[in-house]
């Protein structure tokens, strides 16, 4: 019985669904967001740092360049965030994301000597649809957006919805961005 193999470049061809484990979804969403952000600092060339304990911050990155004009390593803060409840390649120029107003305000402090991000992760509902593999790539579904939030103000009682603009696609060619108007004295 011969198998299917894909043509060059492509993706293998769908498969009878697996057995999943019983880790709740929340958790698999947080899992599958930490391997993204993995795969964006090596791209980019950056070392990550957890910080214990977490105190409203899950990720330190740091990029080291001598081309830097404030310190040859520059670090920022990233606080991670995973939802289906938007649905993938959400239309027009951003899409709405609520916070609590702790973390809100932990994030919109101004001025800071370590700057901040927001990475909001869109995956499918189904968890079936977060990854697809084959010979020569492995596509994570669906993408991530960022944006630094300092200054924005918290506006409901409880909570406060802020918007996450959809051109700012979270890869390792905008992390370097990032880190390089950091690293020369600017804001993300």
């Amino acid at each position: 019985m011969a198998l299917a193999q894909p043509e060059p470049g492509a993706l293998l061809p769908e498969r009878t669904a697996p057995l999943r484990g019983g880790l709740a979804t929340t958790s698999c969403m947080e899992t599958l967001q930490v391997g993204y952000l993995h795969a964006v600092a090596a791209a980019a060339g950056c070392s990550l740092a957890q910080p214990f304990p977490d105190n409203g911050i899950d990720w330190h990155l740091s990029h080291s360049s001598h081309g830097h004009a404030v310190d040859d390593e520059i670090t920022i803060k990233v606080q991670l965030k995973c939802t289906y409840q938007v649905a993938p390649n959400p239309p027009g120029p951003f899409f709405s994301f609520t916070l609590e107003n702790a973390h809100l305000a932990k994030l919109a402090r101004t001025p800071v000597s370590v700057h901040k991000i927001l990475v909001v992760m869109l995956v499918p509902r189904s968890q079936e649809q977060w990854l697809r593999a084959g010979h020569d790539r492995m596509e994570l579904r669906h993408c991530c957006y960022w944006t630094n939030l300092a200054g924005q103000p918290v506006t409901g009682r409880y909570k406060t919805t802020v918007r996450i603009p959809t051109a700012r696609i979270f890869d390792d060619r905008a992390l370097c961005e990032i880190m390089t108007r950091v690293g020369a004295g600017g804001r993300p």
